[in-house]
């Protein structure tokens, strides 16, 4: 690594960390109804919004539920909300804010694209520029990025309380947890990045889209499409393509500074535009750059403090924290390191071949000059660590190692800080798992944080950690044996494997980035991704809540000298091994047909 790579890194994890931990101990105070400092200031300003919230849709907030009752209001929550976007969709040709007159989407991308904003996936099948009215990426797109968020800061507050809790028969209010979470969090957060955004040149304006004439006549090659949408391919199985050129550029427009921020705060990733965060309209200066991915990590990091605040022992969020670091920057390292190796392939002119000369400058294929391979091999880091689906670069360009560790990241859970919410009850998830493991190797209950893990907490874990692989594999056989999935492949081979692995991958793991590489915009994938992404969310939320709902009921133990302590060296590094062994290991047959013989590959062929 660089010089320059180095420093970025550091900067980040310090950016993380100072700016982490006051908002964790703020997000704990505001989530708990409590009020000191900053969080004492937000309420005396949002508290009579929050009262007139719950007086418009009646809702009781000193009433708490049991476990079944949360997840139910959840699960109605989240199934509205996909009704809605999905409506918006279908009838946005007669709804205003509409000024390039996009007509209704089809039935199968809209129920995709419905089932992904809600989930906190963001998979976008669809070019958004030339898809979406303003209307609904505002009232459909932008406000589940704020609503999807919400509910996995409340799941993950609904785990703590079943945690720091002791003989309790409840776990919160959903709906107070959801308002406050939208309220005193996202929205001011969001506020904040947004104004800043605009000022670094981030559009925002409900414009029409205007034609520009180009300097130079643009020759570029277009890929022929058949009768029904699908590229063609020669009797080798590679796309065919014609020339195409054109003399004007159409600017697209739109309220995207204000979709940016909760698109990265909310780890998100569904931006206005197809080319996401390459797009400079969206993404145009190197601070962007830098802030986005600071936006992207902010709240997970700050709820593993706030974590550590509600149980009492702030040294169990570092734990936490460290284990997640530790997982953070081994990929980051080996994504930038790999990237900036470049192609063995492509060697400077006049250098023998056979030499171990590497190529000059580094494989800068798919990435934004402006960044350059440091900013673009960290992004892929964070945004595949993190459930978020914004790109500054083309993953399909990738190294094939460089496309292992995006792979990777999602394939460990979404847990190396992961979604809002979502990153740090997957990651409690796991750290229950290593208990129970530490409990079997010296002979005696496990305990976590003073409650016992029984046996249907394990049942409950044992879902929540396979679920996600049982649906990204199973769907991923599905595609490679069906006509309809292969029919979207524009590589053969290894990469075409790859594409649809992480096609999957970032489906059930509602992460929401693409290869970029596959024609995923079918009846086919949008069915088959719209399940995946469904049952990759609730699949682990069910459990999870359940999970709360039984350790909240339990006696608080007190520690004794055969207490495992789950806030030092050991317990870190037990916690890592979990999640690379039980996480991971159920993929590594399908990692090896992908991107490892790919690299196997193209070592063999240098």
């Amino acid at each position: 690594m660089t010089l320059h790579s180095v420093t970025l890194l550091v900067l980040f994890l310090v950016a993380i960390i100072v700016l982490g931990y006051p908002l964790g101990a703020y997000m704990a105070q505001c989530m708990e109804g409590q009020g000191t400092g900053a969080a004492a200031v937000a309420r005396k300003i949002l508290a009579p919004v929050e009262t007139a919230i719950y007086r418009l849709c009646g809702v009781r907030a000193n009433e708490e539920m049991a476990w079944p009752q949360y997840t139910l209001a959840i699960l109605l929550f989240s199934v509205l909300g996909a009704l809605v976007v999905y409506a918006l969709q279908r009838l946005q040709l007669w709804l205003p804010l509409n000024p390039q007159a996009f007509g209704n989407v089809s039935a199968d991308s809209s129920f995709n694209t419905a089932v992904s904003f809600v989930t906190n996936t963001n998979w976008q099948g669809y070019s958004g520029e030339s898809t979406m009215s303003y209307l609904t990426q505002m009232l459909g797109l932008a406000v589940q990025n704020f609503l999807s968020a919400a509910t996995g800061i409340a799941v993950v507050i609904a785990l703590i309380r079943g945690i720091a809790r002791h003989s309790a028969a409840s776990i919160g209010n959903a709906w107070v947890d959801l308002t406050r979470a939208t309220l005193y969090i996202l929205l001011p957060l969001a506020l904040l990045f947004a104004i800043f955004s605009i000022g670094q040149g981030t559009i925002q304006n409900f414009s029409s889209y205007p034609d520009v004439h180009t300097l130079e006549v643009t020759q570029y090659q277009n890929p022929k499409l058949d009768a029904s949408g699908q590229p063609v391919k020669d009797a080798q199985g590679n796309a065919v393509t014609e020339a195409a050129q054109t003399a004007t550029q159409t600017l697209p427009m739109g309220p995207v500074a204000s979709q940016e921020a909760i698109k990265m705060l909310g780890t998100n990733g569904g931006g206005l535009f197809n080319a996401n965060s390459a797009h400079p309209f969206e993404n145009p200066t190197p601070l962007t750059n830098f802030l986005q991915m600071v936006m992207i990590f902010l709240i997970p990091a700050a709820l593993c403090f706030a974590f550590g605040r509600l149980v009492g022992d702030q040294r169990q969020g570092w734990a936490i924290f460290v284990a997640m670091g530790v997982l953070f920057v081994t990929s980051a390292v080996v994504a930038i390191g790999v990237e900036q190796h470049g192609n063995p392939l492509l060697t400077p002119l006049g250098v023998d071949q056979t030499a171990s000369a590497t190529q000059a400058g580094g494989n800068m294929e798919g990435k934004e000059t402006r960044f350059g391979i440091a900013d673009s091999g960290l992004f892929v880091a964070i945004t595949t660590g993190a459930s978020c689906g914004a790109v500054n670069s083309m993953h399909d360009s990738l190294m094939p190692m460089g496309g292992f560790i995006p792979l990777w990241n999602m394939m460990l859970g979404e847990v190396v800080f992961g979604g809002v919410g979502s990153g740090l009850y997957g990651m409690l998830v796991f750290a229950l798992m290593a208990v129970f493991i530490a409990g079997l190797m010296i002979g005696r209950t496990p305990e976590y944080l003073g409650k016992k893990i029984e046996s249907f907490d394990m049942k409950m874990v044992s879902i929540a950690i396979l679920a996600t692989p049982l649906f990204v594999l199973a769907c991923t056989s599905i595609a490679v044996l069906s006509a309809d999935g292969r029919a979207g492949i524009a590589n053969p081979g290894p990469h075409g494997f790859s594409e649809i692995l992480y096609a999957f991958t970032s489906a059930a793991n509602n992460n929401g980035s693409a290869f970029a590489g596959l024609s995923a915009n079918t009846p086919f994938y949008n069915v088959l991704t719209g399940v995946a992404m469904w049952f990759g969310r609730f699949a682990v939320i069910v459990p999870v809540l359940g999970i709360a709902g039984s350790l909240a009921a339990k006696k608080r133990l007190a520690a004794t000298t055969g207490t495992m302590p789950t806030h030092g060296p050991l317990f870190v590094v037990l916690l890592i091994g979990t999640v690379v062994l039980v996480g991971a290991l159920n993929y590594v047959p399908a990692l090896a047909l992908g991107p490892v013989v790919e690299h196997l590959m193209l070592l063999h062929a240098n």
